[in-house]
């Protein structure tokens, strides 16, 4: 494999250094929360090597949180994050003589881990001016003999966008027609604006759902995500994976991401009251601002705007001004690959105040470059 570094991963705020920002609005999850939050004793566990699946308490209660009473504690398989999970199936799935069906803009871990691998990938490219829809018939029009699974986030990342629950299925009866697989990044499924979606991987055994504790529960220190998937002889395989990447996983993350799913629902009663509050601030802000323009998110806690300006305006000059100047750090189009006239918008992590702050050091850098 080819490795090479992502630039969401080179420009991040943990490597530009948390101090350099004043107005932090790059962060894709809810503010962090501390150890102490949590009714969790440390002290009498074991650090032993866990169970191979995951702890099976967790696992069990991944399964009754999926929605779906068909799915059960022998389908899900705990990972090390969101990421660690992406990297089971894709290294399991991908050979470089295979081909997958990317929708993009995506998580980068979505795309590189593929590249790395070097096999063959077709892009389907969400556009602004649709509102980000996935055009299904061009989905299946990408598929060929050697693909083996098509790879999409919902809610989407990074534009906060919705699929439709019936074009999830169509997906799969499309997958089944052509043997494939549907990867489907959930990690933003409990930061819904109302019920979550079920698991994607209740549909039927040619789904496969990934998620973690990072983004809904604010603890991605906690390094605890989870793959599901209904096909047995798949679970093995992905097994396998995990067993030779790690054989297990932390049993105190384990017990940690337990603690935190056993308060979900309380917690995310709490969290989308405060979520739905910063979005209408971000709301109000692109209503009262010009030169942005957006399709508003329908899940989530980012939202991906354009700029509206003039040609020869110089996109590094204002992200340099932004920061250097207004101390307030987005994630720019570049690491979703697309033009910097976007950006990617984080609107829970920081505080209101400090969104407001943000949003406003956008619209003055904007300022400095082309008159209102």
């Amino acid at each position: 494999m080819k490795y090479v570094r992502m630039a969401l991963e080179v420009e991040s705020p943990e490597e530009l250094g948390y101090g350099s920002i004043r107005y932090n609005l790059s962060e894709s999850s809810i503010s962090d929360r501390r150890l102490g939050e949590f009714e969790v004793a440390l002290e009498g566990l074991t650090l032993l090597y866990g169970a191979h699946r995951g702890d099976p308490a967790l696992r069990a209660l991944i399964a009754a949180q999926s929605g779906w009473s068909a799915i059960g504690a022998g389908d899900v398989l705990t990972t090390t994050g969101a990421a660690g999970a992406l990297f089971i199936v894709a290294s399991a799935l991908l050979r470089p003589d295979s081909h997958l069906v990317v929708v993009r803009p995506n998580y980068a871990t979505n795309i590189e881990t593929p590249r790395a691998i070097g096999c063959a990938i077709s892009y389907l490219d969400l556009d602004f001016d649709t509102q980000f829809r996935l055009d299904l018939g061009a989905v299946e029009a990408a598929l060929r003999p050697t693909t083996a699974y098509i790879s999409l986030t919902c809610p989407h990342n990074p534009t906060g966008r919705m699929l439709p629950w019936e074009d999830l299925e169509r997906l799969g009866r499309i997958a089944a027609r052509h043997g494939c697989r549907v990867l489907v990044d959930e990690t933003y499924r409990d930061l819904a604006y109302a019920e979550p979606y079920p698991c994607a991987a209740g549909i039927g055994e040619q789904f496969i759902s990934v998620s973690s504790v990072s983004k809904a529960y604010g603890i991605p220190g906690v390094r605890l995500g989870w793959l599901i998937t209904r096909d047995r002889a798949l679970q093995t395989l992905f097994l396998a994976a995990k067993e030779q990447i790690g054989i297990c996983g932390s049993v105190v993350d384990e017990a940690l991401a337990l603690a935190a799913l056993r308060e979900r629902d309380g917690w995310l009663e709490k969290s989308r009251r405060r979520n739905r509050e910063h979005l209408e601030t971000v709301r109000d802000w692109v209503a009262a601002e010009s030169r942005i323009e957006w399709v508003p998110p329908q899940g989530g806690v980012v939202c991906f705007p354009r700029l509206k300006v003039a040609p020869g305006f110089s996109t590094e000059r204002f992200y340099r001004e932004l920061l250097e100047r207004h101390g307030t750090y987005v994630g720019p189009g570049h690491w979703f690959e697309r033009p910097d006239l976007y950006m990617r918008i984080g609107f829970a992590w920081p505080t209101r105040a400090e969104l407001r702050h943000g949003l406003a050091g956008i619209s003055a850098a904007l300022d400095a470059q082309q008159p209102r």
